[in-house]
């Protein structure tokens, strides 16, 4: 199967309101909750795709004539591109009861070890999401990331608890989930966490910590503070909290606040290789991408996650060839046309 016929059999199995729509620009769903929308007044996914599209590549083609090398090393392991699926859950809820979570992380857990990169899983109210996700990691020798929500400290640990004792390549926390209403209802110290308990956390853990949510340079400069070894700039929170600005306008800010005391990634309407280069250029070490990948899954499976993966990394190859980096390294900000 192409791009084209996966998506078109995604369309026949997912909804009613995610669409599968052609490109995932945020405007079908808009506000539409339950499903893959936000918070009124609903234009945080379309924001978040606008303005990576405002940013323009500068071409230069005299230079060495290579083949792109996109390896990306996290970790201390090698990944064949830097390109990693972002956390989704309550997928039978927000678009379509074709998958559980549970079924829906252990093809994407799969696909993602074999393509060479690496799947950031959710998490929610049923404890089993994360432990089922830990399971099908372990057969693929620990790689992948169960993103936790922001409980209260003491269900964070036993969580960690049952990663450390698997041996799991590495751990999230999407913080900016702090005003689901079922954190608000936990006590105590769930939602929202101090620098002090976030450095807590993240000691707690044996494997490298992601803090995911951050949207502001005090944010991550905090979460510096707090120990992490990696952030993911993400506006996914305007869910719960619309009229957030994209993760491509406060993106630059964040890369001069931290200057390298930490690994950014970026997730938010990312939806090319195009995009992944824009991304880079303007300091991100590595992108995740959530639902065009949730829809090649529903439509085709292992295979749609392939499908998908060999046409995001072959447009960034393509993108690195007419703009003359050979390497990821050599993506700077230089790259790209930011306009007036």
């Amino acid at each position: 199967m192409n791009y084209n016929e996966i998506l078109a059999a995604a369309r026949e199995c997912i909804g009613p309101y995610c669409k599968a729509c052609p490109v995932c620009n945020g405007r079908a769903c808009g506000n539409a909750m339950p499903g893959p929308g936000c918070k009124y007044p609903g234009n945080v996914a379309a924001r978040n795709f606008d303005k990576w599209q405002e940013i323009c590549v500068n071409m230069d083609t005299l230079c060495p004539n290579a083949e792109p090398d996109v390896s990306f090393e996290l970790f201390g392991r090698k990944f064949t591109a830097p390109i990693f699926a972002a956390p989704l859950g309550a997928l039978d809820m927000h678009y379509g009861p074709k998958y559980k979570d549970q079924q829906y992380n252990a093809i994407l857990i799969k696909a993602a070890y074999e393509y060479g990169v690496m799947a950031l899983t959710g998490d929610g109210v049923d404890p089993d999401i994360m432990k089922s996700s830990v399971v099908d990691m372990v057969k693929y020798n620990g790689i992948g990331c169960p993103t936790i929500k922001p409980w209260n400290k003491e269900f964070v640990f036993e969580k960690l608890d049952i990663l450390n004792e698997n041996n799991i390549f590495a751990a999230a926390m999407d913080v900016d989930g702090a005003g689901l209403p079922f954190l608000k209802a936990m006590n105590p110290n769930a939602g929202s966490k101090s620098v002090e308990e976030m450095r807590e956390i993240i000691n707690y853990a044996k494997m490298p910590f992601i803090v995911k949510g951050i949207m502001t340079p005090a944010g991550a400069l905090k979460a510096v503070e707090a120990g992490a070894d990696a952030i993911v700039v993400s506006n996914h929170g305007g869910r719960v909290q619309g009229s957030t600005p994209s993760t491509a306008e406060v993106l630059p800010s964040i890369v001069e606040a931290v200057k390298g005391k930490t690994v950014i990634l970026v997730d938010g309407g990312i939806r090319s290789g195009v995009d992944v280069f824009r991304a880079l250029a303007l300091g991100a070490d590595a992108v995740l991408i959530g639902r065009p990948i949730l829809n090649m899954i529903y439509g085709g499976g292992e295979e749609g996650f392939k499908v998908y993966m060999d046409k995001i990394v072959g447009e960034l190859k393509s993108t690195m060839t007419m703009c003359g980096a050979a390497t990821l390294k050599d993506i700077s900000r230089d790259k790209i046309w930011l306009g007036k």
